[in-house]
């Protein structure tokens, strides 16, 4: 990514977007093929690591899901630290009309999940799960449609899928902890107090961040808390203002940001998605997706997330709290609004918090989100080709 703007990442968007498409493919092909013995051995491969009293065990899945994946939440954190202190996030009328459409695009999705499960209280779990956007795919799909449209929207889209990811780790801290550890928070504590004076001091150096970063990650996972989040509170110490040794500034936050960034994009979020997306459908059938969770998520990606996205936004411009993005027209907002139905990795990612690994609505879940992400990544594009046509006529 460039150095201080979203338009790094804007302009390389559609390859990492490919690749998930591509793992996801891969994913649902071994599942539902005579490769899928071997598709479930690779997930469930047992990795330890062993040092003194210190023993850490779990099958390749969960080694995805809760060790790559906070380094997935770490550069998420950097993301939002940097655009809250000196980008597109950094003032009120910047972020007036991404915070208001990313409110409904939460809470609305939420409706109506909860619309078709409430009563059911294992089902209700999974309340959060259409109330995420997967920002790769999304801005892969806008990317297809080229210089055809305005940049403020693609900004529009990466603000608002930042202020989506900050809720999601607040509702993960809230909603999807476990039991509490006394000993391991108090070691999670003193590492954070030892990142603080690292920070205050000017350390510089990546290397001692990364250390307190593992001792961090290590006692929040022996917690109760989920592990991701501590890839988030590390972000939050990272200095975005350091000295090297001869004096000369930088940013260490912004330079952990570009080196993550790779990283994430083209190997452990296509990972990620290659190890959960793997759907047996042989074990669906059309009476499961009738079900309540799988239509309470379908319904919360495709309509919740457009209603919530496009009406809270139609409100706040009308209401004059904020402007529509320039050289943009209604229906282009309205084709953004459908994108962020697509939640994809960071819904199946949630889907894993809510039902772990429970086979209880035989795959039926993730089918939902994939079918929810589909279907709102194909009604967005062609709105958005139809918009685009009728601005340039």
């Amino acid at each position: 990514m460039q150095t201080d703007t979203l338009t790094g990442f804007v302009k390389n968007e559609a390859f990492p977007g490919m690749l998930l498409i591509a793992a996801t493919v891969l994913a649902l092909v071994l599942q539902n093929s005579p490769l899928s013995h071997y598709y479930s051995a690779f997930l469930h491969t047992p990795v330890e690591i062993r040092i003194g009293a210190l023993h850490l065990s779990k099958p390749l899945l969960l080694w995805v899901n809760d060790g790559l994946m906070a380094i997935f939440f770490l550069l998420v954190g950097l993301e939002i630290k940097r655009e809250v202190l000196q980008g597109h996030l950094s003032s009120l009328s910047q972020i007036a009309l991404p915070g208001i459409a990313a409110l409904g695009g939460m809470a609305i999705p939420a409706l109506f999940f909860i619309a078709f499960n409430h009563g059911n209280d294992f089902a209700m779990q999974g309340w959060a799960i259409p109330t995420a956007t997967d920002i790769a795919f999304a801005l892969g799909i806008l990317s297809l449609l080229g210089k055809r449209v305005p940049v403020s929207l693609k900004i529009f889209l990466m603000a608002l899928a930042i202020i989506d990811d900050l809720g999601a780790i607040v509702i993960i801290a809230l909603f999807y902890t476990q039991e509490l550890s006394t000993l391991s928070i108090v070691v999670a504590a003193a590492a954070l107090v030892a990142l603080f004076v690292m920070n205050r001091m000017g350390v510089s150096r990546k290397a001692a961040y990364i250390i307190i970063g593992v001792i961090l990650w290590v006692s929040v996972l022996k917690s109760g808390v989920h592990a991701t989040l501590a890839g988030v509170a590390l972000a939050m110490f990272i200095p975005m203002e350091a000295s090297d040794p001869s004096g000369k500034k930088f940013s260490l936050a912004h330079r952990m940001e570009e080196d993550l960034h790779y990283w994430v994009a083209l190997l452990i979020l296509p990972l990620f998605a290659f190890v959960n997306a793997g759907v047996d459908l042989s074990g669906i059938s059309p009476g499961g997706m009738k079900e309540s969770v799988p239509l309470g998520i379908m319904a919360g990606l495709f309509l919740g997330k457009q209603v919530g996205v496009f009406g809270f936004s139609f409100l706040a411009i009308k209401a004059g709290l904020a402007k529509l993005p320039e050289n943009s027209t209604w229906l282009q907002l309205y084709g953004v609004a459908l994108l962020t139905g697509i939640g994809f990795t960071m819904s199946l990612f949630v889907d894993t918090l809510a039902y772990g690994d429970t086979e209880l609505f035989a795959y039926a879940d993730k089918l939902a989100i994939l079918l929810g992400s589909l279907f709102s990544g194909v009604a967005g594009y062609i709105v958005l080709r139809i918009a685009t046509r009728m601005n340039n006529e």
